[in-house]
């Protein structure tokens, strides 16, 4: 075809990198046309699972009848630890410390001690209550000052992060001051619940569908239960129905169990539990008490930072350690500690062990570091804001760009993002009107308070920073594209389609995307760290890349031109002087034998960590961001509105703006909802008692700000190359919350003309408020 039939000038592909492009399935959610695991077709003679929960937070087994359970009507099989046909273990990192059925000892109430296999879900959740269990119950602790006060039991080995002299420092700076922060945890409340269904397959072959993040972990774990080499395990996943980290290594146990029935009773198992259990038997957030010393001068300059972060991790290691670890990573937030030291303590309690969640221990390390900011600050009697500046990451060359854990800071946008924001946002008119208002309003309150985020990008076990991709061209030009990354409504099939339609210069609705499967794309790691779009993006433009190199070696051979004379323009692709509708030109390639099909690999360089020595590159590089948020509070009641928000946000050049934005709105509430509305409460026994939507609050689209700006910084790009220059997005945003909990920290300090700092902990629900509004009051 000659080139003349198309006009070059107007011509662009539909749904380009970086270019706004709706969610692949926005369209089936809102319409409800989504399949999720519970919407598949149910094969012939599906059974269902339900747990069996122990009632107590530490105690021995002393006996246990389950013949009521097996005599109810429909049951089909009770099974229990003894039962795993291989190890009775989940552990997802090889401390075998997180029995999958507790045989002998339970450790945290709501732990699964047997599984009910029924005709009918609600058959076997009905026979799951009627077992008799004879305990003998031990001490038991469930919080942080209760491991504290029994030895220190720990999960994992603790961190330690030093640069400097901060113990000859620290009293060498002029002004010195201690205090302790507690910070909430948080329930992930995925609209999707836990689900798992395994269908048996002929020898040990065994198919598992499961809402995960973590396929290949999946894999792994059946394996291990089974007994059976991982090749005879295939995971899919499709989409969740949310995540947040919470689907990371928590729903190995569910998969698990459904495989153990499915291979035992040969017919396919379905585990779905309902809200309440999902949230007893399942890890959340890690709580952190912080407990801080601060050496600063008479402007608000940090000489020396002492800190230890001590965290509730719940009965086993879980990713503690990882997440212990990241909560000191980010104990520096934005701003730059010239002497420092750091400990973690990844403490043991009598609770559900506690996992990954959006932010992995960045947002409680660097919680904590914004309370030193505030802290000096009121010491010094300044504006925060310009604590916050003055303490700023500098330039290379400046002699402030070191982190704690010794790795340059070369990339720092955090002044000019803040800049920025602060102007747009009237920042400083605003908090003059504010101090004015609070003056002359007897009962209510206003704060506002500027914050910034400077999040690590990659994971920190070097080894996950990895990916594969698996790409298909068919005769007739469509394209076929499978990677090891997972779907949870973070938009990213939408972006790694985005990635090949731009590669290869096609429509995205040439793309094909299809579910996540450990049968097409093996040794996956986590959809975690905000790493999806970095590491698998690459993945499929390297196979895009190689089938590319195949493709114009051909087209140069065919058509006796030079390489450089093979170009891919939207939709079709010129050689020479001719140009070649794509379908048309991959048939060719077909007929002459080209290999249209290639497995894509990305690994992150130039990471490295010591975790022993605290010293290396952990991260590839970060990501920032800033918020200026603005409250009401009722100094009678305690509660409070947020009545504006303004976000500025760096996400590199952006894959898809559209999706950003919705990504940096929703980690915004939700972090919201961590630092104000979502408490976690267990009883004197051990129980959880926040446990459904009655008493966990999170945020309602009507607590959303009432004014809500949010852009992204267009002009930022990534130093570093990775995929179109993007930045990640999941887990940065979240971290702008904070600057809720400043700005209601205003308010309350303003009953006491913000002469002391009011010290608000996490969440700072209405009661906390209304407490530290009576105790400034006081003062």
């Amino acid at each position: 075809m000659d080139k003349s039939a198309f006009d070059s000038a107007k011509v662009v592909i539909n749904g380009p990198m970086h270019g706004s492009l709706r969610h692949d399935s926005a369209h089936k959610h809102v319409t409800g046309a989504a399949d999720y695991i519970d919407d598949i077709a149910e094969p012939a003679n599906l059974l269902h699972g339900a747990l069996g929960l122990s009632d107590r937070a530490h105690a021995d087994i002393v006996g246990m009848d389950l013949s009521a359970v097996e005599t109810y009507p429909g049951v089909v099989w009770v099974f229990t630890g003894k039962d795993v046909p291989g190890a009775n273990d989940t552990s997802s990192n090889g401390m075998h410390d997180e029995p999958l059925l507790a045989e002998s000892r339970v450790e945290f109430h709501g732990q699964p001690i047997f599984a009910v296999i029924a005709e009918s879900r609600d058959a076997a959740r009905r026979a799951a209550r009627l077992a008799k269990i004879e305990y003998r119950d031990l001490p038991h602790w469930s919080d942080i000052d209760g491991a504290l006060a029994n030895g220190e039991p720990l999960v994992y080995s603790p961190m330690t992060l030093k640069r400097g002299e901060p113990e000859t420092e620290m009293a060498k700076a002029p002004r010195q001051l201690k205090g302790q922060m507690r910070i909430g945890g948080q329930e992930h409340f995925y609209l999707e619940s836990h689900i798992a269904m395994a269908v048996p397959g002929e020898d040990d072959e065994v198919t598992v569908w499961s809402s995960t993040q973590h396929p290949s972990e999946i894999q792994h774990i059946v394996g291990h239960v089974l007994n059976i080499p991982s090749n005879a395990v295939t995971v899919n996943v499709r989409r969740m129905g949310g995540g947040f980290g919470g689907k990371e290594t928590q729903g190995n146990q569910f998969a698990a169990l459904a495989a153990i029935a499915a291979k035992k009773l040969n017919r396919a198992i379905k585990f779905r539990p309902d809200r309440d259990e999902d949230m007893v038997a399942t890890g959340k957030r890690h709580d952190f008490r912080v407990d801080y010393e601060v050496g600063f001068d008479e402007e608000g300059r940090i000489h020396a930072v002492d800190a230890t972060y001590a965290a509730r991790c719940g009965f086993s290691s879980d990713l503690s350690g990882p997440v212990t670890d990241r909560a000191l990573f980010h104990a520096d937030s934005s701003y730059f500690y010239p002497h420092v030291h750091l400990t973690s303590k990844p403490l043991k309690t009598h609770t559900v062990s506690n996992t990954a969640f959006r932010g992995f221990g960045g947002p409680q390390g660097m919680l904590g570091a914004e309370r030193m900011i505030e802290e000096v600050a009121y010491a010094v009697g300044k504006d925060p804001l310009d604590i916050r500046k003055l303490n700023f990451y500098g330039q290379p060359g400046s002699g402030r760009t070191l982190t704690p854990y010794h790795q340059e800071v070369e990339d720092s946008i955090i002044a000019r993002i803040v800049d920025e924001l602060e102007t747009s946002a009237e920042y400083q008119a605003r908090r003059k009107e504010i101090i004015e208002f609070n003056r002359s309003s007897r009962y209510i309150r206003r704060g506002i308070a500027l914050t910034p985020v400077k999040f690590g990008i990659s994971f920190t076990m070097t080894a996950f920073n990895q990916a594969g991709a698996l790409v298909h061209i068919y005769q007739d030009g469509s394209i076929h594209l499978n990677h090891g990354g997972t779907e949870m409504g973070q938009g990213l099939y939408t972006k790694v389609a985005q990635v090949l339609a731009d590669a290869f210069q096609v429509d995205i609705d040439r793309v094909k995307i299809t579910a996540t499967t450990t049968g097409k794309v093996p040794n996956t790691s986590a959809t975690a760290a905000s790493s999806g779009s970095d590491l698998n993006g690459m993945a499929a433009f390297d196979a895009a890349r190689q089938i590319k190199e195949r493709l114009v070696a051909f087209a140069a051979e065919k058509w006796s031109v030079e390489a450089q004379e093979v170009q891919f323009l939207p939709n079709r692709v010129r050689v020479g002087d001719e140009e070649v509708p794509f379908p048309d030109f991959i048939r060719q390639a077909y007929f002459g034998r080209v290999q249209l099909s290639a497995a894509g690999f990305y690994k992150t360089p130039k990471i490295h960590w010591d975790r022993k020595a605290g010293r290396g590159s952990p991260f590839y590089y970060f990501a920032y961001g800033a918020a200026c948020s603005e409250v009401s509070i009722d100094t009678l009641t305690g509660e409070y509105l947020i009545d504006r928000a303004d976000i500025l946000h760096d996400v590199g050049r952006s894959l898809n703006p559209a999706i950003d934005i919705g990504q940096v709105e929703g980690a915004f509430v939700q972090g919201m909802g961590w630092l104000t509305t979502e408490e976690l409460w267990w009883d004197a026994k051990g129980r959880l008692r926040t446990h459904a939507p009655s008493t966990y609050k999170i945020p309602l689209a009507s607590d959303r700000p009432k004014i809500f700006n949010v852009k992204l910084a267009e002009w930022a790009e990534n130093a570093e190359p990775t995929i179109g220059r993007s930045k990640a997005v999941g887990e940065p945003p979240f971290m702008l919350a904070i600057s809720v909990l400043e700005a209601l920290s205003m308010a309350v300090a303003s009953v006491a003309d913000y002469k002391h700092c009011p010290q608000l902990d996490a969440p700072a629900t209405p009661e906390r408020v209304l407490m530290a509004v009576e105790r400034l009051k006081a003062l």
